[in-house]
């Protein structure tokens, strides 16, 4: 699948369907250091091979761009807009080299979004953005949609999304005051006439906007379908999760692979209480869901493939018997998880002012500040 019907180029949706295919994928990344670092294309059979741009453009001069690469390879050629990966692709297709330019570059990338149905009655709708590994929701019931922790880069995609369905979208909320990415709660809410919602927490934050707020054992009916509350602090102390009709949304409290760092909302100072109330969440507040419990959480590592039905889910159970934070005592694990924290997501504190209303950023800003990995989980268990 390429773009315009020029085979030098390939969409960023042909590419992750290539990588959820299992396909194997040679990328030839032509940004700098500083950026290949900071965010990368993930997958379990991505192979990168990093030439900064600036080569080719000598090895261009002296007739010597087939020397920088592997003469045999298949490339798919990546920077940050498609521009420079663009020349690149004509260079080296010029030199009788297979390759590729990916439209729009790792912008085009970051804009890729999609959706799958990972229950029925009440239905519930799955987003994933692969590049971030960010996934989001849309409960929908009786004409009714509960929107939860949408990205403010495709508000006219849940709406669109909802309508097809039938309904309409009265409510928006996010499970915690995100640091990975820029919400899109408010604005949803104002293009849809929805009501926001926040955890109650969020107020102790500073949050600076106007919106509901909703506690722990709570309810928000949305059609014939009750959605309850609970807390779940320890990414954050304002941090919840829903749950919907067998269908655990974990936020950022329970992922596939780990547990979620403690560090952004207070530093590192404050890690170990934090990691201790994470326990608490996951042993005790946790307790009661049955083990057929279907766990869907906030985010998924960036190159992670989906079941084989497509989605990004795990029953309670199979969770509570693999990963070590259900097994381990309670020390054990706050010690561990301390010493696993790594480098926070780029911008987090920018981001976290704008998601509580303190900063104000234009659509593009937005887009810009979230652009690279969640890193909010710690180490995978």
């Amino acid at each position: 699948m390429t773009q315009d019907g020029n085979d030098q180029a390939i969409t960023p949706e042909a590419l992750w369907e290539r990588l959820e295919a299992g396909e194997p994928v040679e990328l030839l990344d032509v940004r700098n250091r500083e950026e290949i670092n900071a965010w990368q294309i993930d997958g379990e059979r991505v192979s990168t091979t990093e030439v900064p741009y600036m080569r080719f453009l000598s090895a261009r001069v002296n007739d010597e761009v087939a020397s920088l690469v592997d003469p045999e390879q298949s490339y798919v050629v990546v920077c940050p807009r498609g521009e420079e990966s663009a020349e690149v692709t004509a260079d080296l297709r010029a030199a009788g080299i297979d390759a590729q330019n990916l439209a729009g570059g790792m912008e085009g990338w970051a804009r890729v979004y999609l959706s799958t149905t990972i229950a029925e009655d009440p239905t519930v709708l799955q987003y994933h953005r692969p590049a971030s590994g960010c996934l989001a929701y849309a409960v929908v019931s009786g004409g009714d949609a509960l929107v939860v922790d949408p990205l403010r880069a495709f508000v006219d995609r849940y709406a669109a999304d909802v309508a097809a369905l039938d309904a309409e979208i009265t409510h928006v909320l996010d499970t915690h005051v995100h640091a990975d990415h820029v919400s899109g709660v408010r604005e949803l809410a104002a293009a849809t006439n929805a009501t926001p919602i926040v955890p109650a927490g969020a107020t102790d934050r500073g949050l600076a906007f106007e919106a509901d707020t909703i506690g722990d054992r709570e309810t928000i009916a949305i059609g014939d379908a009750d959605v309850e509350v609970l807390a779940t602090p320890g990414h954050t102390t304002d941090a919840v999760s829903l749950v919907v009709d067998g269908t655990l949304l974990s936020g950022d409290s329970l992922f596939l692979d780990g547990v979620p760092r403690p560090d952004l909302q207070f530093g590192t100072a404050a890690a170990e209480e934090l990691a201790g109330e994470l326990y608490d969440t996951l042993t005790d507040r946790l307790a009661s869901l049955p083990d057929d419990t279907v766990v869907a959480p906030g985010h998924v590592p960036p190159g992670r493939r989906p079941d084989a039905d497509g989605v990004y889910t795990a029953p309670l159970g199979e969770l509570r018997d693999r990963l070590a934070a259900f097994s381990e005592e309670r020390t054990a694990f706050v010690n561990r998880i301390v010493d696993s924290i790594g480098e926070p997501p780029a911008n987090h504190e920018r981001i976290v002012a704008a998601n509580l209303g303190q900063e104000s950023l234009t659509d593009e800003d937005a887009f810009e500040v979230e652009l690279g990995p969640n890193n909010c989980a710690v180490a995978v268990d």
